[in-house]
């Protein structure tokens, strides 16, 4: 496609058309699975660019980092002339841009330096307040105040109004401040905070057009910092209530569905036509979705000349017979040329079926990688490692700092963490300047000992890096004869040229590892959870533990939050198996083990003193009477022609 001599409107017609043509603001597009929309939200970016909008002043994002890179991918091919300033991306990429400005850092005495999960357990270790309770309860305290801030419970007058809550909220704030660093939580709301209480900022009023995709899984905060940005110009949102999986992120998926009550003469369009899904597929989904009894009674319609599609239901004895089998089926397949390493996927409720299966296909011969959140810092020595990258590139990295103090200690270091923390309040000094005047006795802080001499081996280790770039740098702190080092590695590899310094390398493995932005041409197996599969479209999609208590996942809670956490699993299926051309295999086990099922949360009835029977997943019986049987995996294998 090209700028000069491509007509936006070029093969448009019927809702796609006025998407891409209509100046009405605010729009609404409902649009399905594989219905278009990126195809018409371009459009109409293409529509205003041959208008002689300002590039600059088009603001266009989404909620996953694979998905913002399909919109600048998309963008690119547009060639107009200007079209890389229009800033596409996604909500928090935006937001850390803007309080990572130095006026914006100023006004609000706050650092976007977020937390990686590993580094929030010494933010929980620290909090010692007596009535907080303990590691777990923290955490469950550190979830609420993430959710209020998400929701903008925080606007409440008197909030947080429990003298605990307020106790806790007032020392998390205070370490962060301290450590200079914001949960990840935080970013939209304080960027929010800022934009509200600066009416005059040039960056309130800074774009004439806002598109936003994906809106169902943003939530209430991030809705409400799109509405103001828009004040001054359009805004078009696009959604799907039935694709709204991401209440653990604290979705607001009513944003979508009452979206006209909070902004009047709102204009509505719909996509409704799959043009990715085989027929069958269409089937199955429209009868899944409907059981949701509260959603607004739309319906999937195929693409004229959709292929039929090919289903399969297949169930196996145990974990180990379900990987083994379908990788076969996936060996065979691609085997037999009928399809490419790259266009299947493997998703796996839990990460434990998925790495089952990624094995059995790497011992077959085919290669395929994992997928799953922040597995590439699991180990607590790739913590160690990805922290002394950090300290490389920023030693007065505070947060790093801390947790350097603390690995090998079973408090991780609190007490005497505590106390050097007192002295630099105190005092005004910062963490490692303390360090290092306690290193070379220019400083004394009782029972300081263990500080110092981790301290005393991060200098020496980071003499040892001075001057690495590059692969070099790479090679030494994650070596590649180590397992735990080559999920990093991999993301390393996709870092342009070989002399990167570590600051470029540390930002990129942490966009890598908190925002993961999925590859999509790719030449092996892609094996992950049925949530990062969102925005993806392959040949043949694989679903394995199609389980009660797995799929769907079951919570504790009143009957409502119960129930409506089954309709959101719902949706988690219905948007797995809306991501698949061709072909569609769902599979289950009959047998799991007793200690396995307990932490996975399986539904299991009686068995055998180490294995317990599991029951299919109800979501496969919702799939309607177009449903093909379920069948033993190993009959299949034995009938189909290898």
């Amino acid at each position: 496609m090209n700028g000069a001599g491509f007509r936006w409107d070029y093969g448009l017609a019927g809702p796609a058309r006025r998407i891409a043509e209509l100046d009405r603001s605010p729009m609404r597009v409902l649009a399905g699975p594989g219905t278009g929309k990126t195809f018409a939200l371009m459009r109409r970016v293409a529509r205003l660019l041959q208008g002689g909008a300002t590039p600059s002043r088009i603001l266009v994002c989404t909620f996953t980092r694979t998905a913002a890179r399909d919109l600048q991918r998309e963008l690119e091919g547009l060639g107009f002339p200007g079209v890389r300033q229009v800033w596409a991306g996604t909500i928090h990429a935006f937001c850390f841009s803007l309080l990572s400005r130095a006026e914006v850092l100023g006004a609000t005495g706050r650092f976007p330096r977020p937390l990686l999960k590993f580094e929030e357990r010494f933010l929980l270790e620290d909090l010692s307040g007596d009535s907080f309770g303990g590691i777990r309860d923290r955490d469950r305290r550190l979830q609420a105040f993430n959710a209020a801030w998400a929701r903008l419970q925080s606007d409440t007058p008197g909030w947080p109004q429990d003298p605990t809550d307020r106790a806790f909220h007032t020392e998390l704030v205070g370490w962060l401040r301290f450590h200079q660093a914001m949960l990840i939580g935080e970013l939209v709301p304080e960027a929010l905070r800022y934009l509200r209480e600066n009416p005059a900022s040039p960056h309130r009023r800074a774009f004439d057009h806002v598109l936003v995709d994906e809106y169902q899984d943003l939530n209430r905060a991030e809705q409400v910092l799109l509405d103001l940005l828009a004040e001054a110009g359009h805004l078009v949102v696009i959604g799907d209530e039935d694709q709204s999986i991401y209440s653990f992120k604290f979705a607001h998926p009513e944003g979508i569905a009452t979206f006209d009550r909070d902004h009047p003469g709102t204009h509505d369009e719909s996509l409704d036509e799959c043009r990715r899904c085989p027929r069958l597929v269409v089937e199955l989904a429209n009868s899944l979705i409907a059981n949701n009894a509260d959603r607004s009674p739309r319906v999937l319609r195929p693409l004229p000349g959709n292929p039929e599609g090919e289903v399969l239901v297949l169930q196996w004895r145990s974990i180990e017979e379900e990987a083994q089998g379908i990788a076969e089926i996936i060996r065979r397949r691609i085997q037999k040329r009928d399809v490419e390493p790259g266009k299947v996927l493997v998703l796996a409720p839990r990460r434990q079926l998925g790495y089952a299966v990624r094995d059995a296909l790497n011992n077959l011969g085919v290669f395929a990688h994992s997928f799953f959140h922040e597995e590439a810092l699991d180990k607590v020595s790739a913590q160690e490692a990805f922290t002394l990258l950090t300290l490389l590139a920023d030693p007065e990295d505070r947060v790093a700092l801390r947790c350097w103090c603390g690995f090998g200690s079973t408090s991780l270091q609190r007490g005497a963490w505590a106390r050097l923390r007192q002295h630099c309040e105190t005092s005004g000094e910062s963490p490692r300047a303390a360090l290092e005047r306690l290193a070379s006795g220019a400083l004394s802080i009782p029972r300081s000992g263990p500080l110092v001499e981790r301290f005393r081996e991060l200098q020496q280790r980071l003499d040892k890096l001075a001057g690495l770039r590059g692969q070099a740098l790479v090679d030494v702190l994650f070596p590649d004869d180590q397992e735990w080092a080559n999920p990093i590695r991999s993301l390393a590899a996709r870092l342009e040229g070989d002399n990167f310094d570590a600051e470029a390398l540390r930002e990129h493995l942490r966009i890598g590892i908190t925002q993961p932005e999925l590859p999509t041409d790719v030449d092996y197996v892609r094996v992950m959870s049925l949530h990062k599969s969102k925005g993806l479209t392959t040949d043949l999609v694989v679903v394995v533990g199609c389980v009660e208590g797995l799929i769907p996942t079951l919570s504790g809670g009143t009957p409502a939050e119960q129930d409506a956490s089954v309709k959101e699993q719902r949706r988690l299926f219905y948007v797995a198996i809306t991501r698949t051309r061709r072909v569609l295999i769902l599979s289950s086990v009959t047998t799991l083990p007793r200690d396995l099922a307990h932490r996975m949360g399986a539904r299991v009835r009686e068995g055998s003193r180490t294995h317990a029977n599991t029951i299919a997943s109800r979501f496969l019986h919702e799939l309607g009477p177009s449903r093909l049987a379920a069948v033993r995996g190993t009959d299949f294998l034995e009938g189909e022609v290898a």
